[in-house]
């Protein structure tokens, strides 16, 4: 394989719903570019880039498989992603250094809501969008009314470059209004027959070379003079036009396509080669302290890993993107994120599960390596002197949470091990093992998501393991004033233990002013504060806890202990043991003995005396509440808001957005519980929702009657 240099590379990420075809367009780009010599197919589980078993047995991608083809003297890198909302994670990967999202539609379903969401992303990271209308040989493609969607949802900046003369089974006919030509294919699909438009066409293609002319014209202001001039556009003027439209995102182009076939293929690499912007014509990347840095191969090397890929007897496959300069093979490089040296011992074009080993790869290009020790994802490996930097990227909000346990004991080290190799290979998987909770929780996008990497851990590496429900992470406070005392008094021959805590509590809010006195057994009593401490709780939420005592009747070498006892309480709370927050606590009174007094026997004083006035402070339990969005075809909406309401959630707001509906909720993290999995049975996976952390809310009286009963609280202070 030859070096290629910045402006012969293009990078491509292949994005689009589940079942769009997007791994059977690559495997047909592979095949066109002379990089596999037959087409696989999902069915017989044999394409080059769904060859992983957990992607074999469940039919569908999972990870982002990076990808090359060779085509008219440029390298076309794509990454063929995941179409799984599950799986989100991998096509924000690619998007991060693909150059072009080329949007794969199924020319059956048209516009979804899986289309919406990834463009979205793609408009957020400012990715040019090239839409390929797919399976046009069903004999249910309705090419027209997915266009028509297409335009309801992104406006006029959809332009059609070509249109089928005969969708449907018989497929295998295209009018090119760029070229204006008509392309006619065998039934073997590769090459085409180049034909005139016939007379019966030449009205509709004419009418949408036109338009196309002007969509092209409107980008760069000298060809808007020549076509005012010429009333029209060379086929290297209009490409210049389409090239700075699809940069600045004013023009995202049709085409049309049966990868299945292999018809149309050809001709669409072509465009890619000949329109599509370079690497070398993109501007560069932002480093965290914001220098750009352009895609230059004379300038320093520096390289960005953005996935990593954990294989049998091969161990971690790295893959990266040459942000600068130009990589070679043996080159030692610094880790940005630990200052580690890193030896880059092999390099590799990658194709799937193939891979072509290179001597070197210059900035824009896209390759991998194995063996590195000391790099995850995001991190940026840099040559001597270069203190390059690129910001790491940004995953949504987990969506699905369960806790996992091994089925055997012995497991539990293995298990860890496991579960934190694959947060590596995908940042969208959390691990986080709950103090709070005595649970090891894993979030993730969806059940099919975790379910695929329960299948990965059972099957690779030989550990049963199980889900189970995960507790919810409640909170507690009180809502008015109280007042308890309590006296600790041990004696066991010699020294004993003695301590007495006089103590009032109140419900905490920010600005309250400081105590000066409160009606302690019907009468006034003054506060005289002698120290204040406020203490931001790692579980959120505040305590504040005053000194009010007078006369010495307790030590100030006491408090502490007085203290710690308080917050052993607050960490496992008098109602269901969850973290109590918000709380402000007063120490007015007590006793203390000269021989017996010691810390221990204060703070179980104070540990007693603070769950007494607690429970009779009207202690309320917080429930975690988050806010949801749901976006949903219009005619599965009731369904949804019935389903919400089920929920206990609050309805906030509804809107459209683009040809979908958009609810805005508040919603119980409790009543989340498999909603994504609810929510794709009622819609039949047209639905997708957000979902992010709100705050904490009071729970209904009757849940919060059912926790206090469920909750047994056990006391081993003594």
């Amino acid at each position: 394989m030859k070096t290629y240099s910045p402006n012969e590379i293009k990078n491509i990420a292949l994005v689009g719903s589940a079942g769009s075809g997007k791994t059977t367009l690559a495997e047909a780009m592979m095949y066109e570019g002379g990089v596999i010599p037959r087409r696989g197919s999902v069915s017989a589980k044999n394409t080059a880039s769904d060859y992983r078993p957990v992607e074999q047995e469940y039919g569908s991608s999972v990870f982002p498989a990076v990808l090359y083809a060779e085509w008219k003297n440029q390298k076309l890198n794509f990454i063929d992603t995941p179409g799984a909302d599950d799986f989100v994670g991998g096509v924000i990967s690619a998007l991060n250094v693909a150059d072009t999202a080329v949007m794969v539609v199924n020319a059956v379903k048209g516009i979804e809501v899986g289309t919406e969401i990834i463009s979205r992303h793609a408009k957020k990271l400012g990715k040019p969008m090239i839409f390929i209308v797919n399976q046009l040989d069903h004999d249910k493609a309705n090419f027209e009314q997915t266009v028509e969607h297409a335009k309801a949802s992104f406006g006029k900046k959809v332009v059609l470059v070509q249109y089928p003369v005969n969708q449907g089974a018989d497929f295998n006919m295209v009018v090119d209004v760029l070229k204006m030509e008509m392309y006619k294919w065998k039934p073997e699909g590769g090459k085409p027959e180049v034909l005139p438009i016939p007379e019966t066409e030449k009205e509709r293609a004419d009418e949408l070379h036109n338009a196309l002319v002007e969509a092209a014209a409107e980008n760069d202001d000298k060809l808007m003079e020549l076509y005012f001039e010429k009333g029209s556009l060379s086929e290297d003027e209009m490409r210049a036009g389409i090239r700075a439209g699809l940069i600045k995102r004013d023009m995202f182009p049709v085409f049309c396509v049966s990868a299945e076939k292999d018809m149309c293929v050809r001709r669409f690499m072509e465009f890619l080669v000949n329109v599509a912007p370079s690497a070398g014509a993109m501007p560069g990347t932002e480093t965290v302290d914001g220098t750009l840095v352009p895609y230059d191969e004379n300038g320093p090397a520096s390289v960005f890993v953005f996935s990593t890929s954990i294989e049998p007897h091969l161990g971690d496959i790295n893959y990266f993107k040459v942000m600068s300069g130009t990589l070679k093979e043996g080159e030692d490089l610094t880790n940005m994120s630990n200052e580690t040296k890193e030896r880059m011992s092999q390099l590799f074009a990658v194709a799937g599960k193939n891979r072509m080993k290179v001597t070197e790869l210059k900035a824009g290009d896209i390759g991998a390596t194995v063996k590195l020790k000391n790099t995850r994802n995001g991190d940026t490996l840099n040559e001597k002197d270069c203190n390059y930097k690129f910001p790491l990227i940004k995953y949504p909000e987990s969506r699905f949470r369960t806790a996992v346990r091994a089925v055997n004991k012995g497991d539990d080290e293995k298990m860890a091990e496991v579960l934190n190799r694959m947060h590596e290979e995908d940042p969208s998987l959390l691990v986080e093992y709950s103090k709070e909770l005595k649970q090891l929780i894993l979030s993730g996008q969806g059940e099919f998501h975790l379910n695929t990497m329960k299948w990965r851990i059972e099957h690779n590496d030989k550990v049963a393991i199980e889900f189970v429900v995960p507790k919810i992470p409640y909170r507690e406070t009180i809502t008015k004033f109280a007042q308890a005392e309590y006296r600790h008094k041990k004696q066991s021959g010699g020294a004993g233990q003695f301590g007495e805590v006089h103590m009032v509590i109140e419900p905490y809010e920010d600005g309250m002013p400081e105590p000066t006195s409160y009606k302690i057994g019907g009468v006034d009593s003054k506060m005289s504060v002698k120290g204040k401490e406020v203490y931001d709780l790692p579980w959120g939420g505040k305590l504040v806890f005053y000194n009010c005592i007078v006369g010495g009747v307790i030590e100030a070498r006491f408090m502490p202990a007085i203290l710690k006892g308080i917050m052993e309480k607050m960490e496992e709370g008098p109602l269901t043991g969850s973290y109590a927050r918000d709380i402000r606590v007063c120490i007015y009174d007590g006793k203390m003995h000269p021989v017996d007094s010691n810390e221990i026997s204060f703070r179980l004083a104070g540990r007693h005396a603070f769950s007494e006035a607690f429970k009779n402070a009207m202690p309320k339990v917080l429930e975690p509440v988050y806010d949801v969005e749901v976006l949903v075809p219009e005619e599965d909406m009731g369904d949804v808001m019935g389903d919400l309401q089920t929920r206990r959630a609050l309805i906030m707001g509804m809107d459209t957005d683009n040809g979908f509906q958009k609810i805005m909720a508040k919603v119980p993290l409790k009543e989340m519980q498999r909603y994504s999995t609810a929510l794709s049975s009622i819609t039949g996976g047209r639905a997708t929702f957000t979902m992010k952390f709100a705050g904490y809310e009071k729970v209904p009286s009757e849940i919060q009657e059912e926790l206090l009963n469920s909750y047994k609280e056990t006391d081993d202070d003594e």
